[in-house]
């Protein structure tokens, strides 16, 4: 029988913690919440939640050291909305510069043309390479739920786009390093998969 993942859940303020460890409950995952780096470092996969503004999560991070704490972390590791792009190099909210696991500069929603901003709803994912993290989704009509207001651009770290007035990631990896910019905790089925297959990545790959 294998071994259930050791799941933690990074608290660092984020107000959609408790609706993703309820996301986890429901695959049979018991996470826990934490921001004791020793707990964060023994855990066998690591998810950063997030639902606000880079500034202000950033300094979080940085006055409990979990900035240093999650950069050097080798297993897998989750960014989920801002948590994601947190994990990217930097943030025109607030020019904020960010933890820089990820490449690539995160930016408002063009501010022409008549766009809703943010961008919120339900939006298609499109696959564009083949990854673990996107297994079971290659063929299907995967969308997710969206609410955000800056987004990252297509990157070499991009798996999976969606597009709102441009083309953005919406699923990125870079190692062990993982986003997702959608809320897969209120993405139904496609959540639940997305979740399932970050759970299942091997913490010694």
């Amino acid at each position: 029988m294998a071994t259930a993942p050791d799941v933690v859940l990074i608290d660092a303020g984020g107000t959609n913690i408790g609706s993703v460890r309820y996301a986890l409950e429901r695959l049979g995952v018991d996470a826990a919440m934490s921001d004791d780096p020793a707990r964060i470092r023994a855990a066998s996969h690591v998810i950063l939640p997030g639902v606000g503004a880079a500034a202000p999560g950033m300094a979080r991070l940085r006055a409990s050291g979990l900035d240093a704490v999650i950069r050097d972390l080798t297993q897998p590791v989750l960014g989920v909305c801002l948590g994601m792009q947190l994990l990217f190099e930097h943030s025109e909210e607030g020019d904020t510069p960010c933890l820089g696991v990820v490449r690539g500069q995160v930016r408002h929603f063009p501010r022409a043309g008549g766009l809703r901003v943010p961008h919120m709803g339900w939006n298609a994912l499109v696959a564009e390479r083949d990854d673990p993290l996107l297994y079971g989704l290659e063929s299907t009509d995967a969308h997710a739920y969206f609410v955000h207001s800056y987004a990252a651009p297509l990157g070499p770290d991009t798996l999976a786009r969606s597009d709102h007035g441009m083309a953005f990631s919406a699923v990125v990896r870079r190692g062990n390093f993982c986003g997702m910019q959608f809320h897969p905790e209120r993405s139904a089925a496609v959540g639940a998969r997305l979740l399932g297959n970050f759970l299942a990545l091997d913490p010694a790959a």
